[in-house]
């Protein structure tokens, strides 16, 4: 109780050893990250910024899995080491990551092997905007799937996959997601592009389009930027990667929440995209499942865009 107490009042430890490596002259750093996609934007850009507020010229290397590992590109400007064989939750023997790349731990200045990103990082909510860089090469990574740019596109993320890291249910239900893509269809709404890692459970319905597991982060975000008019998605990687790319593009983004002290709405800051608007859900006793189809429908389409 004491030390919760006292907490804010403690200088950031954080800050404590950036201030530390400023006066020594130390820049290299080596950060090991191993959780989700959303904590890119979320979390790491954040760090990147605050650790270059006080040693501009720092050299930052993140050690990460595969499927993180293109996404580091858009914090800019620093470097990535991939652990091939990594398990999300897992540990990781940093020093047989960097032996395979001949690298080791004392060629940086610091290891940071379990970053604090809640505890360090709690100065950026509502002060700081996540902005994640869009390179306008991946504007053309949407070419192979010949999807027509007159049609209307509603992009959704249907399970986040996340579901054993949380103490509650993250993602809307099935028979919710058929419904709802039962409406679109039979109202001539558009077509649903489905996005996300995992191509289970199937959606044998008309209209509905299945990229699960066929698209690399970059084509999925070209997909939602060049040719959907909305997405649907709940706290996930994707819906925070999306709503944080630093680029111009109109989309409707409707969110499900179970938990609305989380993700994007505890960042409490706008989209650096100022075309983008955003209706976030909240399901009654903090359940997402209590939010209707009807809800999300009319939250899509009732007001056109």
């Amino acid at each position: 109780m004491l030390k919760k107490l006292i907490e804010p009042f403690c200088l950031n430890p954080f800050d404590k050893l950036l201030k530390k490596m400023e006066k020594e002259g130390k820049s290299r750093f080596l950060v090991v990250w191993n959780r989700g996609l959303g904590d890119i934007p979320l979390g790491l850009y954040a760090l990147v910024y605050r650790i270059r507020s006080y040693i501009p010229r720092a050299s930052i290397t993140f050690v990460t899995r595969k499927d993180l590992a293109d996404l580091f590109t858009m914090l800019n400007d620093v470097n990535v080491i991939v652990g091939e064989r990594l398990i999300r939750g897992k540990p990781i023997d940093v020093d047989a990551v960097l032996k395979k790349h001949q690298l080791s731990t004392n060629m940086f200045d610091v290891v940071l092997e379990n970053p604090n990103a809640t505890r360090w990082l709690k100065w950026q909510l509502g002060t700081l905007t996540p902005k994640l860089y869009w390179n306008p090469e991946w504007d053309t990574r949407i070419d192979k799937y010949e999807l027509d740019p007159h049609e209307v596109y509603i992009g959704c993320h249907v399970q986040t996959e996340t579901g054993v890291y949380y103490g509650y249910e993250k993602n809307w239900d099935l028979p919710s997601w058929r419904n709802l893509f039962k409406r679109i269809h039979e109202k001539k709404k558009g077509k649903v592009l489905l996005f996300g890692m995992e191509s289970e459970p199937t959606f044998l319905i008309e209209n509905v389009i299945d990229l699960r597991g066929k698209t690399t982060v970059f084509e999925m975000l070209s997909l939602i930027k060049n040719r959907c008019r909305y997405l649907v998605a709940p706290d996930s990687g994707v819906l925070s990667v999306a709503y944080y790319v630093n680029a111009s593009y109109p989309i409707r983004v409707v969110s499900l929440w179970a938990d609305p002290r989380q993700g994007v709405l505890r960042q409490r800051v706008a989209s650096p995209n100022l075309l983008l608007e955003h209706l976030p859900l909240h399901g009654k006793s903090d359940t997402v499942a209590n939010i209707s189809v009807d809800t999300v429908y009319d939250a899509l389409f009732k007001n056109p865009i």
